[in-house]
């Protein structure tokens, strides 16, 4: 920590000022509520900097989420709302600020870390790094594929009762994944404490009385050339579903010609789509770290097939309960890191165990990229046992 600097945990006394410092940082127009501090929202810790005059020259904010990884929520300490006052950036603060939130994050328990950066440098020298990518696309809602309806399949409005219906089958789809959030928890409890629908509509796709897709929507303003449908979920569990999903988003066509939402890769929604005419709206890159990387490997689920072990060092100059000599044992959907009593061939840096945990690179990727060492004679790819389960994603924006 910078030696002139106190970090601790913003209370309601500080309110006023956090508010000010995230209005000035990220330009909200009008200013937003005054920020509540660390007891006003439930499921999140809020920590503030102080120079020597007491003033608030930055915050950070712990959004105490969970992460599906292959089928286990994993619990993670999310960053958002980073914000450092103009006059003492480049001095240390948001350095001091997330080693704060990574101590306290591994007190109460914390395995992971997600963050969207604003800037990737600060966050990478940091321990953070790019692990994947938020895609919001364009498409044109003449481009759809128009499906006859199927006759086994009924579609009908939600409304807010509708909406744990809706929450068990977004889990059914994330929960065997890597990295997405489980929107469960404090914090989403807070924010679903309401009796109306989360967006102007949510269509439901039920068989036989089931729920098996939905899609929530935003209709956006006007009916000419440049009117959108925002879409924030279109989820599906059967490829019928997903067709039944895209003939209602392809009805549209005469008073939203664009149609603007989130992909994620591989599902049976996107399956239907016509990637080919798509434009990219917007890519916000995603960056991943390790809060405790014994909690990171033993509270996750591992895929079946993936048996073996590799011993390794790791540097982790922000988190140093991390740094050491390692030894990692995969077998039967579980795994355990514990420390080493032997002398590792593999010397790996927190940023490249990031990726591998995520699933966004190889060893072989992070010996080019210098992030990955090895004595000679070692094989590299011992280290791919730590990428196993596929690439992470995320589909919230935080």
């Amino acid at each position: 920590m910078h030696p002139t600097l106190t970090v601790r945990e913003l209370t309601p006394d500080d309110a006023p000022a956090a508010g000010a410092l995230g209005g000035h940082a990220f330009g909200y127009d009008p200013p937003p509520p005054p920020d509540t501090g660390s007891r006003g929202t439930p499921g999140t810790t809020r920590y503030g900097a102080f120079d020597p005059a007491g003033r608030l020259c930055g915050k950070a904010v712990d959004l105490h989420h969970e992460q599906w990884w292959s089928g286990r929520a994993v619990p993670a300490a999310d960053v958002a709302g980073v914000a450092v006052a103009p006059e003492a950036r480049g001095r240390g603060v948001a350095r001091a600020l997330l080693a704060a939130l990574l101590r306290g994050a591994r007190e109460r328990g914390a395995a992971v870390s997600a963050l969207f950066p604003t800037i990737i440098g600060p966050y990478r020298a940091c321990g953070w790094e790019v692990a994947g990518t938020l895609r919001t696309v364009d498409l044109a809602t003449a481009d759809l594929p128009r499906y006859r309806p199927a006759p086994h399949l009924s579609l009908r409005a939600a409304t807010a009762e509708d909406m744990p219906a809706v929450a068990d089958l977004y889990e059914r789809v994330a929960r065997h994944r890597q990295g997405l959030l489980t929107r469960c928890g404090e914090l989403f409890d807070h924010f679903g404490a309401t009796t109306a629908l989360p967006t102007d509509g949510v269509t439901l796709v039920e068989q036989d009385g089931d729920l098996v897709g939905y899609v929530s929507w935003d209709r956006g303003h006007g009916y000419g050339p440049d009117s959108v449908l925002t879409v924030s979920d279109v989820l599906a569990t059967t490829p019928d579903a997903a067709r039944e999903l895209v003939g209602v988003l392809a009805s549209w066509r005469s008073v939203a010609p664009t149609l603007r939402l989130q992909l994620l890769d591989g599902d049976a929604v996107t399956a239907q789509l016509p990637l080919e005419t798509l434009r990219e709206h917007r890519q916000q890159p995603w960056m991943h770290r390790p809060v405790e990387v014994t909690r990171a490997v033993r509270e996750r689920g591992w895929p079946a097939y993936a048996r073996g072990s590799v011993e390794f060092t790791l540097t982790d100059d922000l988190a140093d309960w991390n740094t050491g000599a390692w030894r990692l044992d995969v077998a039967d959907g579980a795994a355990e890191l514990s420390r080493s009593t032997g002398e590792p061939a593999l010397h790996l840096g927190v940023l490249g165990f990031a990726q591998l945990y995520a699933g966004a690179t190889t060893a072989e990727s992070l010996v080019q990229a210098g992030r990955l060492r090895h004595d000679p004679g070692a094989d590299p790819r011992a280290l791919d046992l730590l990428a196993v389960g596929g690439p992470a994603h995320l589909l919230d924006y935080f």
